[in-house]
């Protein structure tokens, strides 16, 4: 049965992937994304016109509107569930980057925390319609970050998770212990999900697959912290996506969840791969690594697998492969003369 689904930062890397994801299905989704320029808004509007063109050209059974507005803004939030009597909530919208955070920790507290408390209070009738006849699932999307420099490996879900290094980490254990408030006091179904790191077309201009590729094309200066040293459990974002979908149909009261692939790989390695699709040696710049950033990540699925029957399917080089030929259809032609 089609549902109704909030998707909010639906604009972005990720949530432009689920609502892909949940429109090919059937589902009808509304889309929440202010377009802020932590990264050029344009990019987001392509991800927009690239999810609608798809659905569009394949007919898919799904609907999908979209409303540019701040989670922060209660009235805009409160008018969207007046609108509609949604069955899930996939929040994805968040000031995002580890780094970045330790120079403006304020506004990460804003949109990350005070944002998703205005989304849970939507969902248990607190603002909008009062006292709803179905509350949505709320699924929350938060960060491996969360577990610090953990000597737990791989990461568990039960991990204490209480020594953040750095203010994004810190914003997002909070809205996980915000959410299981809300779950505590009013009932409403909260899986959380502590995202690995992601990569893969319409991936965000910050990121490292992203920035080596613009290193190896425009010349551009990256930091390699550590002497990329460093293992990452890199995740392909239709397998995130897919997680994401699966938590809708199976509401689990509040829950924990690692989405990753389970396999880390070092970064020199990933950078590699990199390096043969193009063609061409990337020239970063040696870098110490940062109090904020770890050495290691690893997710422990076997939970994420077990509740919600998760499985992902893309390999790291299979992964690769579909993010160069994305960036090489769309990033390329308006990037580098020289890269044509």
């Amino acid at each position: 049965m089609a549902k109704t689904i909030l998707v909010t930062g639906a604009a972005g890397f990720i949530g432009s992937h689920a609502v892909e994801q949940c429109v090919k299905r059937g589902d009808h989704v509304i889309g929440l994304d202010n377009l802020n320029d932590y990264y050029d808004p344009s990019r987001k509007k392509a991800n927009l016109r690239e999810v609608t063109e798809q659905a569009l050209a394949n007919q898919w059974p799904g609907t999908f509107k979209f409303v540019k507005g701040d989670i922060r803004d209660r009235q805009v939030v409160a008018d969207i569930f007046s609108d509609h009597q949604f069955d899930a909530v996939i929040h994805l919208a968040a000031m995002a980057g580890v780094r970045v955070s330790i120079d403006d920790p304020g506004l990460y507290y804003d949109v990350n925390v005070l944002g998703t408390l205005v989304l849970l209070d939507a969902a248990v009738g607190r603002i909008g319609p009062k006292n709803p006849k179905k509350m949505p699932t709320f699924i929350f999307a938060s960060t491996s970050s969360v577990y610090g420099n953990t000597k737990t490996i791989p990461f568990v879900p039960d991990d204490v998770c209480d020594q953040p290094l750095a203010p994004y980490a810190a914003s997002k254990r909070a809205s996980e212990m915000l959410s299981y408030t809300y779950h505590h006091l009013y009932g409403l179904d909260c899986t959380v999900f502590r995202f690995f790191t992601v990569y893969g077309p319409r991936g965000r201009p910050d990121m490292m697959a992203y920035k080596v590729l613009d290193n190896i094309f425009t010349g551009c200066d990256v930091p390699l912290y550590n002497n990329g040293n460093m293992y990452r459990d890199w995740t392909y974002v239709e397998d995130i996506a897919g997680g994401l979908v699966s938590a809708v149909d199976r509401p689990l009261g509040y829950e924990i969840l690692n989405l990753g692939r389970g396999e880390p790989v070092h970064l020199v390695d990933f950078i590699k791969g990199i390096e043969q699709l193009a063609g061409r040696s990337a020239k970063l710049t040696s870098a110490p690594m940062l109090d904020a950033d770890i050495a290691y990540t690893f997710a422990d699925i076997s939970k994420t697998r077990e509740l919600l029957h998760y499985d992902p399917q893309i390999s790291v080089p299979e992964g690769v492969g579909k993010f160069w030929k994305w960036y090489q259809t769309v990033v390329l032609p308006s990037s580098s003369p020289d890269s044509r």
